[in-house]
């Protein structure tokens, strides 16, 4: 029996060495669409690839392996992957390498991707990252490899992420959800929902303050469902932020049903846990959020804002907002203009609805034009434009404490720096200051930045 260990763990070795053998001076080069989910999954495909002896690179022409991490959310963000896929098909004619897609999109679609006429060599849904390594050693032989089964367990917990920032880092908590709303794709490209193990957190959490990261972004696709043992969400955020009170911890994405008042106090009680709340509604209809299977009425979400800013002064908030979802009246439209006017969020993200199939809402007859959702989409961005405004000129003549994240996209003769608030600021300076707390006084506002200068 001892002997056969031995043995076994001998193939592995050997299998091992050969693996890695194989990959010694390939390059990787990563192109992420979509959510933050998506660029933490890339993170956690460098790292494990760096492990198995490959070269990840920022250089798309130097890649032998090119993988497309995507996104199904909207029909728009598959368009753009597949213009990316027809594109990068033509070179490979010029300069041979492996074509993967892989993440949510490579889950919906499957082998259709190869039915489509594109050099695509791997096809792999995002519980499968693990089997990158073998998989791309065996597409001489295989030709084209498809593999998009979902997992009740992964978590990647063990894998350590290549990170691109030294200032931000994320830290999935858990993956995948069980909600589903109808018009969203996500639980059937990311699968049930499944927590981490609190140990595992916590120890990534110690290892990326021992790395000297300045924040910390706990990530989920509705953190407020996170439980292990007896430990919930609440417990988790408490527990991360007392690790360090130097470090900034932030959270995305809540879903309303869930959110507590356990965690409103958790937040009010840890300095270091930034006054941001990322809090979608979608809509403000009760209709078409019961057509949604959002499981909460415009009264229940306004009632849990009230309880949010009665406890968190000061707190910043920004929602998700779907205009035109099938049989949305002009009415139904107003009560979510009405919800975006009382809340007053400092952002929003807004989209006309599309049709994911697969959904329950496929079903549905979308029988609102695209000229009146495009109507509505103006409307609502004038609106929540303008308020964003007016609460950016607020802060303008105030001091405030910035986490310098890089340079400016413009020059890098500036500075971009997020305040607690996750309000983004811009300002000029000699030096680096990247990964720094400063302080910042705000001259000027946009919707969308604030401009200011150190101090």
């Amino acid at each position: 029996m001892i002997l056969a260990l031995i043995l076994g763990k001998l193939i592995y070795i050997f299998l091992k060495d050969k693996e890695v053998e194989k990959a010694n001076n390939k390059k990787v080069y990563i192109e992420t669409y979509g959510c933050q989910m998506n660029l933490a999954d890339s993170e956690i495909i460098s790292g494990l690839m760096s492990t198995r002896g490959y070269n990840i690179t920022s250089e798309i022409e130097d890649a032998d392996i090119i993988l497309l991490n995507t996104c199904s959310v909207r029909e728009h963000a598959e368009e753009r992957v597949i213009q990316r896929i027809k594109t990068l098909s033509k070179l490979k004619s010029k300069k041979p390498f492996i074509l993967g897609v892989i993440g949510c999109m490579a889950e919906r679609l499957k082998e259709e991707l190869f039915e489509i006429d594109y050099e695509i060599d791997l096809v792999l849904g995002p519980d499968n990252y693990r089997k990158l390594p073998e998989y791309i050693n065996n597409i001489e032989e295989q030709k084209k490899i498809c593999d998009t089964q979902l997992s009740e367990v992964e978590t990647y917990s063990d894998i350590i992420p290549s990170r691109d920032s030294t200032v931000t880092a994320w830290l999935p908590i858990m993956r995948g959800c069980d909600n589903y709303c109808s018009y969203c794709i996500v639980p059937f490209t990311r699968g049930k929902e499944r927590s981490r193990s609190f140990s595992s957190i916590i120890d990534e959490a110690k290892y990326l303050i021992d790395k000297n990261y300045k924040e910390i972004y706990l990530l989920g696709q509705n953190v407020n469902s996170y439980f292990d043992s007896d430990k919930d969400f609440s417990d988790l955020l408490s527990s991360v932020a007392n690790l360090n009170e130097n470090i900034r911890i932030r959270f995305m994405t809540s879903h309303p049903k869930d959110l507590s008042d356990k965690l409103i106090f958790t937040i009010k009680e840890h300095p270091n846990i930034c006054k941001y709340i990322h809090l979608p509604f979608q809509s403000g209809s009760d209709r078409i959020l019961k057509l949604m299977n959002r499981n909460y009425t415009k009264k229940d979400y306004l009632n849990l804002i009230d309880r949010i800013k009665n406890n968190i002064p000061g707190v910043s908030l920004s929602t998700d907002i779907i205009v035109g979802f099938p049989t949305e009246t002009e009415q139904d439209f107003l009560d979510t203009l009405d919800i975006v006017n009382k809340v007053k969020f400092d952002s929003a993200f807004t989209f006309k609805y599309s049709p994911r199939e697969g959904t329950i809402a496929y079903n549905f007859d979308d029988d609102i034009s695209d000229e009146i959702k495009g109507d509505r989409l103006k409307r609502l961005i004038d609106i929540q434009q303008q308020i964003s405004f007016e609460s950016n000129n607020k802060l303008i003549g105030t001091i405030q404490t910035a986490l310098i994240e890089s340079y400016s996209k413009k020059s890098e003769k500036e500075f971009q720096g997020r305040l607690d608030n996750n309000k983004v600021t811009v300002f000029p300076g000699n030096g680096n200051f990247i990964g720094d707390l400063v302080n910042v006084k705000i001259t000027k506002a946009t919707s969308a930045t604030l401009i200011g200068e150190l101090l």
